[in-house]
């Protein structure tokens, strides 16, 4: 979640769209409310902005989500610049101002370009740990403050104190849950051999806590969903945690290095799918291909009750968004809508 630049530029979510319908007629039947809602997926953009400088496709894409009256807020699944860009405090800071010219409430969880890959020669070589550090400092700074009193930040919870970026809120009785596990094998890739910055313990033990958190996080979300019952669980990250390769790769061997990094938070959440029962979808970017399938997560067989929503990325793709619309009474209560930005709007 991104910190107020001014304190009047955010509000905070209303979490109930609805109105108790009143009837003029004595002892009439009172309606069904409609109860759904509707919010914007975006990710792996703004790519190729340089700090303080137009940049019209990014513009474009806020202009048309802010025309869309119904949207209740704006979820970004990471990756604010390219792994090219330097991943200076400036570019922060301009990253910061752009999403917040979003006229609602906007979420981010954070992606690997703009801190696990910062070693990188052609990011500027930083310590990775610094970045993730000044990245809290910035887009998190007041946790649980933009999208109202329901919304949990983790570094709430004794133990997790750090990790003020996985938040939980509800609307309409969904769990909806952030967690960060970015691209790159989660952390896990290795550095570029021609920078100055090689990986250290503390790089290694950052890796080992936040999937631990990762895991922990997606544990009290299915717990509240189920003390709740709700209808449906919405978790959003940055990696594509390799679902794909199950298809690709014939060896046990290499599907296991693939999802390095991923396999503890899949089997997780395949685990908690399973028990669960009800609809769960995983929402994230980082491979930059729109697609809506029902992959296997850590097991042999799909499940039947989840979906993978992946959004649209870097290049011409960057003007796209999805619109997801959610029926909390609805047997299937995820809708998504690729919408496409006209170049001249």
């Amino acid at each position: 979640m991104m910190q107020r630049l001014n304190d009047s530029k955010w509000i905070f979510i209303a979490l109930s769209l609805l109105q108790s319908a009143c009837s003029s007629m004595p002892g009439a039947e009172q309606p069904v409310a409609d109860q759904r809602y509707s919010f914007a997926l975006i990710g792996d953009t703004p790519y190729g902005a340089p700090p303080a400088s137009d940049f019209p496709p990014f513009e474009r894409l806020v202009t048309a989500i802010n025309k869309q009256s119904d949207l209740l807020w704006v979820v970004h699944t990471g990756d604010m610049k390219s792994s090219a860009e330097d991943c200076s405090n400036e570019l922060f800071r301009d990253r910061l101002e752009r999403f917040s010219r979003f006229k609602q409430p906007f979420i981010y969880t954070p992606g690997d370009n703009e801190w696990t890959d910062c070693h990188k020669v052609n990011a500027g070589e930083y310590e990775p740990l610094e970045r993730l550090h000044r990245l809290r400092e910035l887009f998190f700074a007041e946790p649980g403050s933009t999208v109202g009193r329901q919304v949990e930040s983790q570094s709430f919870t004794p133990g997790y104190e750090t990790f003020v970026e996985n938040l939980r809120w509800s609307q309409g009785g969904v769990i909806f849950t952030t967690l960060h596990v970015v691209g790159s094998q989660n952390g896990l890739a290795p550095f570029d051999p021609q920078s100055f910055i090689q990986r250290s313990e503390a790089d290694r033990i950052e890796v080992k806590q936040r999937i631990a958190a990762a895991l922990a996080w997606i544990e009290a979300t299915f717990e509240q969903a189920n003390r709740d019952k709700a209808p449906a669980v919405f978790l959003v990250m940055h990696a594509n945690p390799a679902l794909e390769a199950d298809h690709n790769l014939p060896s046990a061997e290499a599907l296991k290095a693939s999802r390095d990094g991923f396999q503890e938070i899949l089997e997780s959440l395949e685990r908690h799918t399973q028990a669960y029962a009800k609809p769960v979808v995983l929402a994230h970017g980082d491979s930059h291909y729109f697609r809506i399938d029902k992959p296997r997560l850590a097991g042999n067989r799909s499940l039947p009750n989840f979906t993978r929503v992946e959004n649209f990325g870097a290049g011409a793709a960057a003007l796209h968004w999805v619109k997801v619309t959610v029926d909390p009474t609805a047997f299937n209560p995820f809708l998504f809508q690729p919408m496409g930005v006209e170049e001249g709007l």
